[in-house]
């Protein structure tokens, strides 16, 4: 509802234009707001127009208007006098204010506070105010999920996710850009690290099988205050992009569980450059033959362990053994030795995230 000042401003406003005394009304008869002094006999004038079928009348002198906000109907304008330039000054002031309710309406809308929201676009007074007027619980235990599909604008995917949390009430689905959808998912104390997770595995698991669309999910750690959902939007997306870069093989992804790819992530490129060289002086890591790299990935797999890792690569301990040494010759790094391993891992998960970002986008 928009409050009496804007109705004051807005009548003194269009009076001081055309001169024309004007009166705002609820349905009750109540004068709200009014550029002279009300009259009483204004009340039951007032409900007897509501009353009629007639959505402007003439009345002892005064002209009536009513005014609407989706066929439902909010005020009674009053204009004084019953000229035909009164009456064009009325219809005038009733469709400004019909407009203001409009702009109102869009203003306190839900979906549009959310985004706000997330964005971080907010003050704190306005968040307490608006949520207020929404009826949006403050203290709220909540997790924020950004579901990402190949093809944007997708209407499906969009429906499909409206359709899972259909009877959530307290749920909010909504979008910021082209790429993703938002849920704000609304927790109880109940709710567990698994149950989190269940909630994105099943998003995951109904775009696939009514959607025919494979999407990735990403969320971020719950908040108890309406205040921090955007920390929690913000977590998310960095899980999104960091997923896409460590572990692409993953449909759900959680900011909790990002380890070490989360601290590489928000490295500037030019130290990342630095290090790479400081380890591999001027061989690519990339450059080493297929053989090499399936040795390493199924060592770091069997955590550094040589009879386990020779195991499962078919071959004799002394090759594996022969593979490493190789290896250390090339790099200085012996993968047996931990703190070498340690920094072999990272610089390979490094020259992941530089890939990344010279082939993003953005």
């Amino acid at each position: 509802m928009i409050s009496n000042q804007i109705l004051q401003s807005t009548i003194e406003g269009i009076k001081s234009i055309s001169r024309v005394d004007l009166y705002v009304a609820d349905s009750d008869g109540k004068i709200l707001a009014s550029t002279a002094k009300a009259i009483d006999k204004f009340e039951s004038a007032i409900i007897n127009f509501v009353g009629s079928q007639a959505d402007s009348q003439s009345v002892q002198g005064f002209q009536f208007f009513k005014v609407y906000e989706e066929a439902q109907l909010e005020f009674v304008l009053i204009a004084q006098g019953t000229s035909d330039d009164v009456f064009m000054v009325g219809k005038m002031a009733a469709f400004q204010i019909q407009g203001l309710l409009t702009a109102y309406k869009e203003r306190l809308d839900k979906d549009n506070f959310i985004k706000n929201l997330l964005l971080d676009n907010l003050l704190l007074v306005d968040i307490y105010n608006r949520s207020k007027k929404l009826h949006i619980d403050i203290e709220a235990r909540r997790c924020v999920y950004i579901i990402e599909t190949k093809n944007e604008k997708d209407s499906l995917a969009l429906e499909t996710i409206r359709n899972i949390f259909a009877a959530q009430k307290k749920d909010f689905i909504t979008a910021v850009d082209e790429k993703s959808i938002i849920v704000v998912k609304d927790l109880d104390g109940k709710n567990t690290e698994e149950d989190i997770e269940k909630v994105a595995e099943t998003i995951v698991d109904m775009l696939n099988s009514e959607a025919m669309l494979k999407a990735t999910v990403a969320y971020g750690t719950v908040v108890k205050e309406l205040k921090e959902v955007s920390k929690s939007y913000k977590e998310a997306k960095m899980a999104l992009e960091v997923g896409k870069i460590f572990f692409s093989e993953k449909k759900v992804v959680a900011y909790e569980n990002l380890g070490i790819g989360r601290l590489i992530y928000q490295l500037p490129l030019p130290l990342c450059r630095m290090f790479i060289k400081e380890i591999f002086q001027d061989k690519n890591p990339e450059e080493f033959d297929e053989e090499t790299l399936t040795t390493i990935s199924k060592f770091f797999e069997n955590n550094l362990n040589v009879s386990e890792t020779s195991r499962q690569l078919y071959i004799h301990r002394n090759t594996l053994v022969y593979r490493l040494d190789k290896l250390q010759k090339s790099t200085g790094l012996d993968l047996r030795v931990f703190e070498d391993a340690i920094t072999f891992k990272i610089a390979l998960m490094v020259v992941k995230y530089m890939n990344f970002m010279d082939n993003a986008d953005y």
